[in-house]
């Protein structure tokens, strides 16, 4: 049988960047980048795409049950929070002034930390 084989892009979004969901169930949900899935192209973002996940009994969770946990999106679904202005932003790169290639919003021009 086959393996599957996705193309990988340029991942721009990094993990603890701010960013809002554009589309999908969870539209219009921000949260913080918990992390970044590189093989399969998702992110896991805090608060955004709430699954319900039953559990059985472990010494961690002794009576077991449902617990709600945040489930990975693609990351063509999300886009960065400009830093400056607050809105959604594509995101650049350039030389800085110490020659390290640093990320920046292209709405405002600001640097990305």
């Amino acid at each position: 049988m086959a393996q599957k084989t996705t193309t990988t892009h340029k991942i721009k979004i990094k993990k603890g960047d701010l960013v809002k969901v554009i589309a999908g169930n969870s539209k219009g949900v921000q949260g913080k980048v918990l992390s970044i899935l590189v093989d399969a192209n998702r992110a896991i973002v805090e608060g955004a795409q709430i699954v319900k996940k039953h559990t059985k009994p472990s010494a961690a969770n002794p009576n077991g049950g449902i617990i709600e946990k945040e489930a990975s999106i693609n990351i063509s679904n999300l886009a960065l929070i400009d830093p400056k202005t607050g809105t959604t932003t594509r995101i650049g790169r350039k030389v800085n002034a110490e020659g390290k290639i640093v990320r920046f919003a292209k709405k405002s021009g600001e640097e990305i930390k």
